[in-house]
């Protein structure tokens, strides 16, 4: 009997007995920290400014809890096998925003924190409806054209002449009642749904090489359609709409994902010359793009001086920051929202920022982890699209405060003031658990039970 079970203990378990760890545990110790870090920074904000403790801060304590305990419950009962860091990552970017806004508020007499944490609440509902609505992230592959045609007219919604306005130049956003929203942050994730589907079914025509010149195999000329209609129509949503954020990183995300698709370099050179062709194609005719370009090239120039005292407050923070409620973060313009990474700069300093950048590239890295597990073609694809969008976004702005790019005027996901992006970004993080639960869950013993299911589960995994 001994001998026995000593043959046992040597012998490999089989591959059927192999569960992952749900990681649910980890989840709940990390959102500990997460809150925690939250509420201090909170507090640490009032100190900083006032003196004083802040009178809500249990109130505060207790509707973060609140709001990460209910996301937290419903992944454990929808979604037991999603990564334990995404949710955490997620409510550490939303406390710093929170504290940011706050410190704001104390300088500006304003009560925008309120507002957003109504917000969040929201954006967690959302989280959690779509946990139970998507159960099987593959249902989202059946119409891309339908999906593709939803997020155009979402687009195309400020272009109306009653509900849609312009904001600081750009006509983005449209009146729901009192009520101001920008539809396309959901035409974002539903145009990425559809690149994902369509690409699924056109990767291996597109994967097909061309022409080779300098040692690059170029696409065939045939196979240019796609990626030419998607710059066109970029190109039209920066004329139209006046704004140059959304058509830079719908086009970038296309882009992206098709090289994910074919795992071919030429699409993201044939990429990188088309927006740089569509760039100096919109300077030389769109008044509001040779305006971005002329602040980005002279600060001072800028009779609202918004980069210049970005600059200035980067600066003054210099490397570990000033500390929170000690800087000025209020003398930049819209220092909430678009340039709330000047503000965080300021106040914790280049150590600091970089800590929220790392945070973020950790989250779109655990995206990406979740594609390479995935079994299916086009959840492979959706979340290296979800996730290279999220962190081309957040180039996109941090890039533009720090002028090393035109300011495109882009929200910091998560941690901006902004409902319709607060929201949506929750939505997209619900999408992202969907496809980790589904990358990390154990394979169904009936489905591995024979050579036949085993051969067709690697020619899945062995995709490109």
């Amino acid at each position: 009997m001994s001998l026995d079970r000593a043959r046992a203990r040597l012998e490999p378990p089989a591959a059927d007995s192999i569960v992952p760890r749900r990681g649910r545990g980890t989840e709940l110790i990390l959102l500990m920290f997460a809150i925690g870090i939250a509420t201090f920074a909170y507090i640490n904000v009032d100190l900083g400014a006032l003196g004083r403790v802040p009178p809500n801060a249990l109130a505060y304590l207790g509707g973060l809890t609140a709001a990460t305990g209910v996301a937290h419950v419903v992944i454990r009962i929808r979604a037991p096998y999603a990564d334990p860091v995404i949710l955490p990552i997620v409510v550490t970017l939303c406390g710093l925003g929170l504290a940011m806004i706050h410190r704001i508020d104390i300088a500006r007499e304003t009560t925008h924190a309120t507002i957003q944490l109504t917000w969040m609440a929201v954006g967690v509902a959302m989280f959690v409806g779509v946990l139970i609505v998507v159960r099987d992230h593959r249902v989202l592959s059946r119409l891309p054209y339908l999906a593709g045609l939803a997020g155009l007219l979402l687009l195309v919604l400020p272009l109306l002449p009653v509900i849609g306005h312009s904001i600081r130049g750009a006509r983005i956003w449209i009146n729901v009642g009192p009520m101001t929203f920008q539809p396309g942050e959901a035409a974002k994730i539903i145009l990425i749904i559809a690149f994902a589907a369509y690409l699924v079914q056109t990767r291996d025509a597109l994967a097909l090489a061309g022409r080779r010149i300098l040692g690059i195999d170029l696409p065939r000329a045939r196979d240019l359609g796609p990626i030419l209609i998607v710059w066109v129509a970029a190109l039209g949503i920066l004329v139209v709409q006046n704004d140059l954020g959304p058509s830079v990183l719908l086009f970038g995300i296309f882009v992206l994902m098709i090289y994910v698709a074919t795992e071919r370099i030429s699409w993201i050179i044939l990429g990188l010359l088309l927006i740089v062709a569509g760039g100096l194609a919109a300077n030389a005719v769109v008044s509001h793009v040779q305006t971005r370009v002329d602040f980005w090239l002279d600060p001072f120039i800028d009779p609202t001086g918004q980069i210049a005292q970005s600059l200035y407050g980067l600066a003054y923070g210099g490397l570990l920051g000033t500390g929170l409620g000690q800087g000025r973060p209020e003398l930049t313009q819209i220092s909430e929202s678009d340039f709330i990474g000047s503000a965080l700069g300021e106040e914790l300093g280049l150590t600091g920022l970089i800590s929220v950048i790392l945070l973020y590239a950790l989250l779109a890295s655990r995206g990406l982890r979740a594609g390479l597990l995935l079994r299916d073609p086009f959840g492979k694809l959706l979340a290296a699209g979800l996730a290279a969008g999220f962190f081309l976004q957040v180039f996109i702005v941090l890039g533009g405060v720090t002028k090393l790019i035109p300011l495109t005027g882009l929200t910091t996901p998560f941690l901006s003031l902004g409902g319709s992006s607060l929201v949506m970004n929750w939505v997209l993080v619900a999408l992202l658990i969907r496809l980790s639960d589904a990358a990390r869950r154990p394979v169904p013993a009936s489905s591995s039970s024979s050579p036949a299911a085993d051969t067709a589960v690697t020619q899945v995994v062995r995709i490109r």
